[in-house]
């Protein structure tokens, strides 16, 4: 019989006898256009429903996602006291007591000026509206005048009972936020002292030596990630807060301990922080100062430093070992506010911190240099 094929290299194809990954390439089916606008569909609907629930369990997500993100900040305190050889329960104890003694200490600081602006609000309204009125008289094209504010909606009657119904909506609130606060603890707590076994639990769920070496270098990556940061930030948000108390000392304004405090924790949220405080700064100074330039110097100020410390002392601290993407934490911030409100906004910085950590991390080049699993 003569041979059916002539060339050597398809002899040895034909004696090698049949190729199952060949044959399982070529039985692929081919996936078209509709189909590939299904698996989008079904992943889309996954995402909206998934963003639901989310939506939907706030009350219980916000304060465990606080919990996380403040075990995992505090972790590297977490270690040093474990080798010290204090156990676990003692050291979750420690640091979440003294966690909430400085938030007690912070809402101290805090309730005799909330009470005195909040006794003296009537007062207030009534000043901003006599200092405020005659400058709209300087703006025609507003085509706002003093009359305006004497009748309808923006009548000085519905200011100060809209001003009422703002503080019963916030007495009304207060028993939600202390169950959340007390879960918080709870959480913060039990995670401390569980941390070590949550970590060998998510390395030992991957069933390869590789895969388990990449979850080790996660990990260690996001808590050297975030303690780093936010003992760096805050103690240049600390000198910012000093600052803003200087600020507010010099230009006249009232009670400049608690400006240079609502800067200090405001900086922790990007963007939105620097502007709120900037725009209060602005409101006091023209409440305070009979000139606009008086009255917008202390927000001038501030707004200068702030951008002094955020572009110059912030990265020459930092360098590049934590470069963050300004527009994804820009992006994040408005998600998560638009879910979760002011805990949203608090928690965007620490979650973009983590996701691009994970990232960083999953890179082909980073995956070159593996850690030595734990004898």
């Amino acid at each position: 019989m003569h041979d059916i094929s002539g060339k050597p290299a398809e002899r040895r194809l034909l004696q090698a006898g049949p190729d199952p990954a060949r044959d399982t390439l070529r039985e692929t089916p081919r996936r078209y256009g509709l189909d590939i606008a299904a698996a989008w569909a079904a992943i889309g609907i996954f995402v909206i429903m998934a963003m639901g629930v989310v939506y939907l369990m706030a009350p219980i997500l916000i304060p465990l996602s606080l919990a996380v993100v403040t075990g995992l900040i505090l972790g590297v305190a977490a270690e040093k006291l474990n080798t010290l050889g204090i156990p676990p329960l003692p050291t979750a104890l420690l640091l979440a007591g003294l966690f909430g003694a400085g938030l007690f200490f912070i809402a101290g600081l805090l309730a005799d000026p909330i009470a005195q602006l909040a006794a003296n609000a009537p007062d207030l309204v009534r000043g901003a509206y006599d200092r405020i009125t005659p400058l709209f008289s300087r703006f025609g094209w507003l085509n706002l005048h003093a009359q305006t504010f004497e009748t309808g909606q923006m009548s000085m009657e519905k200011v100060l009972e809209n001003t009422g119904s703002i503080l019963g909506i916030l007495s009304a609130s207060l028993t939600p936020a202390l169950l959340q606060a007390m879960i918080f603890f709870a959480a913060l707590v039990l995670f401390l002292s569980a941390r070590l076994k949550l970590r060998q639990m998510l390395i030992m769920a991957f069933p390869r030596r590789g895969q388990r070496l990449a979850a080790i270098r996660i990990m260690n990556a996001i808590d050297s990630a975030l303690g780093y940061y936010f003992a760096t930030a805050a103690l240049v948000y600390g000198g910012l807060g000093i600052a803003a108390t200087l600020i507010a000392w010099g230009g006249g304004l009232a009670m400049p301990a608690l400006w240079g405090l609502f800067a200090f924790l405001s900086s922790f949220v990007p963007f939105l922080g620097v502007t709120l405080m900037t725009i209060a700064l602005a409101a006091a100074g023209l409440l305070t100062h009979e000139t606009l330039a008086m009255g917008l110097l202390p927000a001038l100020a501030f707004f200068l430093v702030h951008l002094a410390m955020e572009n110059l002392v912030m990265p020459a601290v930092m360098g590049k070992r934590l470069e963050v993407n300004a527009f994804l934490i820009f992006t994040a911030i408005i998600f998560w506010t638009w879910m979760w409100g002011a805990a949203g906004a608090m928690l965007a910085l620490p979650l973009s911190i983590i996701g691009m950590t994970i990232a960083d991390e999953l890179r082909p080049a980073k995956r070159k240099a593996r850690p030595n699993l734990p004898g």
